[in-house]
């Protein structure tokens, strides 16, 4: 099971994401301001449009934790300069958030060890 950082400023759209991340059999953790450096998080989903979204992105990023961002807006040059694993503009289906997520955690899943004989 892996933890994911929700950063979203509104309630509605947080609980969404953070049911996406429970159905996939993970744990979501909100994220309620301060510093990243010790929540020990396997991945992030962040609204990159406001100020703390993007403080968070960076910190994250500097940690190398993927990031999926998901915005109303479309991504700017400076966003994607933060290589986020995924850009999801709203609204998007959920099977494509769904389906980024899985991707990125499959990538930080250790391989299965080969079994013994």
């Amino acid at each position: 099971m892996a933890r994911v950082l929700i950063s979203e400023p509104h309630d509605d759209i947080s609980a969404l994401l953070e049911l996406v991340v429970r159905r996939l059999g993970h744990e979501p953790v909100a994220f309620s301001g301060g510093a990243v450096e010790h929540i020990g998080v396997d991945a992030a989903v962040i609204e990159p449009g406001e100020a703390d979204g993007l403080r968070l992105a960076k910190s994250l990023r500097a940690q190398n934790v993927p990031v999926l961002f998901t915005s109303i807006y479309p991504p700017s040059d400076s966003l994607l300069e933060l290589c986020p694993s995924a850009y999801l503009v709203k609204p998007f289906p959920l099977y494509a958030l769904e389906r980024e997520l899985e991707q990125v955690l499959t990538q930080l899943a250790p391989a299965p060890a080969a079994a013994a004989l």
